[in-house]
């Protein structure tokens, strides 16, 4: 609950030292983690908090713009609700891979890990307005004006602007996993730039792991979800 609106939390909670938080991407309800049963899978050994974000499944829509700023002031409220003080291992897919880096920036005392799983980047992702018009138009067209992940698309460019003024990330554990499968869309230059921006993330860290699989297009935790789970529990392996 939010003061302007609800979101939709689904957690397993069992006290365990930290609470591992999954963040969908751009389009995806939480839902996306629950392929191949993998949300599952996490929960049985760990504590897990998955939401909606506003205007994504059983959330309500909240207040404009739906940009990374408020996405990361939203996620804190979630995990507020359901840390009870313990650090949060983040989990990041795509665009929340953006939201999960700035709240780890924001919070750094309250975050324990982070695994990016073929997150969005500035470096990277720099659309033209017409792409951006584009992403917007085929949300719209698809799921509606008022859906959540449309309200997002109106601000990737908005988006890759806030991202490149960031800090480093706090000093924490942190695995980033790369898709550098190639296709018709993404042939292996453009791959080896997304690998690229990837890699930066590493700036100012003392443990950073960064994995490339060929195995996998984006969505890693559904096309290899044991890639998931092994380097959870890595991260894990490496907390006090």
């Amino acid at each position: 609950m939010l003061g302007t609106h609800k979101l939709k939390s689904f957690s397993v909670i069992k006290d365990a030292k930290y609470l591992v938080v999954l963040e969908s991407g751009l389009g995806d309800d939480h839902s996306v983690w629950n392929n191949n049963s993998l949300a599952s899978q996490i929960s049985s050994n760990y504590d897990v908090l998955m939401y909606d974000r506003a205007g994504y499944g059983r959330s309500e829509n909240g207040p404009g713009p739906r940009n990374i700023a408020r996405l990361r002031s939203e996620l804190e409220s979630v995990i507020n609700q359901f840390a009870n003080g313990r650090k949060v291992i983040l989990i990041g897919h795509s665009l929340g891979g953006m939201i999960v880096r700035d709240y780890a920036i924001k919070n750094p005392l309250k975050t324990a890990a982070i695994l990016f799983v073929d997150p969005s980047h500035e470096s990277y992702n720099r659309p033209s307005q017409a792409e951006e018009d584009m992403l917007y138009d085929a949300s719209k067209n698809a799921n509606g004006a008022n859906f959540g992940g449309t309200l997002e698309a109106r601000e990737v460019i908005e988006d890759s602007q806030y991202t490149s003024t960031l800090p480093p990330l706090p000093n924490v554990p942190v695995i980033v996993l790369t898709s550098m499968q190639v296709d018709a869309n993404h042939p292996s230059s453009v791959k080896q730039r997304w690998y690229n921006a990837h890699e930066s993330l590493k700036n100012g860290l003392t443990d950073f792991t960064h994995i490339a699989t060929t195995n996998s297009g984006h969505h890693i935790m559904i096309d290899q979800p044991s890639l998931i789970l092994d380097n959870l529990k890595l991260l894990v392996s490496k907390l006090p």
